[in-house]
């Protein structure tokens, strides 16, 4: 059994079905509600038809999920933020990533050119990973200098050291975000898995500002569809009894819910980042599978990305990120009230 589950044909074919069972069961499913609603409400002196339910449900519940209106509960938008929170960090990752390292080099000290000699000493292994990348003769020979006191046998120790990657800076250290921020040097030095660094805490974050923003959003969007409803003669039936709400109320609502979900995620959002402008190499990635390297931090660290050194620092910038979100959010909302307002009014 277990050889059977290793190959890949039998995997890919399962997946295939999987899919494939899926769509079949979506495509068919008015079907099936007509077929068990006419198995259920048919009895010895009544027999119903497919037609005779058909109309029942279209007269009594429409053609959506069965509500007489368009009312969505709190508990179902906040399971909707989640799952297209986590479908955000999915997509956003690799763009995520540029961004930020763009960021931090503008605010970088970028060290200045070096001569041409200092350039051709580059192995062609160090050029291949990072091209037009130069390295650090001073702390190279810094380096040198410490293992001089070793013995050794070998006829020019600065030269090999050079051929090895992991001196491509002369520390021993990888390069900084400034030299590794273009897309072609990621994927040639740290892969293309890179783009997606970060992607537990990514989850974490977007999972948890979509499920506080939405859900946030239509309980402040209900409270105010009753508070307008309130003193209606006749009492409003449905929501869309009240008739639309401010869309400088509505915006509002969506700026504060923007910048609540901010604050709730803030954390998760600063080890995304910071995880996002550690220049990982490809043969670390290696040598870590090699030796099983394990995860540092508890459970739930573990679990959301987060390393224990940055327990300390994981709300540094709260107060910008929750003015950004909330701004964001009232900018988005307002200006689609605002368009649609306009383009219906033409």
């Amino acid at each position: 059994m277990n050889e059977l589950l290793k190959n890949p044909i039998f995997a890919t074919h399962a997946v295939i079905a999987a899919g494939s069972a899926t769509l079949a069961t979506a495509i068919s499913y008015p079907l099936d509600s007509l077929k068990v609603l006419v198995q259920v409400g048919s009895g010895s002196s009544k027999q119903l038809t497919g037609a005779d339910v058909l109309n029942r449900v279209r007269t009594l519940s429409g053609s959506s999920d069965g509500r007489e209106d368009k009312y969505v509960y709190v508990s179902e938008a906040l399971l909707a933020g989640i799952a297209s929170g986590a479908v955000e960090s999915l997509v956003s990752s690799p763009f995520e990533l540029i961004k930020i390292r763009a960021q931090v080099t503008s605010a970088s000290r970028i060290p200045s050119s070096t001569p041409a000699v200092e350039k051709a000493v580059v192995s062609p292994l160090i050029a291949k990973l990072l091209p037009g990348y130069s390295r650090d003769i001073g702390a190279l020979n810094n380096t040198v200098g410490l293992l001089t006191t070793l013995p050794t046998k070998h006829p020019n120790l600065v030269t090999a050291l050079k051929d090895y990657p992991w001196m491509m800076t002369g520390s021993g250290r990888p390069p900084s975000v400034f030299d590794v921020k273009r897309p072609l040097d990621i994927i040639s030095l740290e892969g293309w898995g890179a783009f997606w660094r970060g992607m537990r805490s990514g989850l974490a974050r977007d999972c948890v500002f979509g499920g506080i923003f939405f859900s946030t959003w239509q309980f402040l969007h209900q409270a105010m569809v009753e508070w307008k409803a309130v003193g209606m003669n006749p009492p409003a039936r449905s929501d869309e009894d009240v008739g639309p709400l401010s869309p400088l109320a509505v915006s509002l609502a969506a700026g504060f819910s923007g910048s609540l979900a901010a604050a709730a995620s803030h954390g998760f959002d600063t080890a995304k980042s910071r995880s996002q402008c550690i220049v990982l190499p490809k043969y670390v990635s290696m040598e870590r599978r090699f030796l099983k390297w394990q995860v540092p931090g508890k459970r739930f660290e573990r679990w959301t990305g987060i390393h224990p050194a940055d327990r300390n620092i994981l709300f540094r910038g709260l107060g910008l990120r929750m003015a950004r979100s909330g701004i964001a959010s009232f900018v988005v909302v307002g200006g689609y009230l605002f368009a649609i307002d306009k383009l219906l009014s033409e």
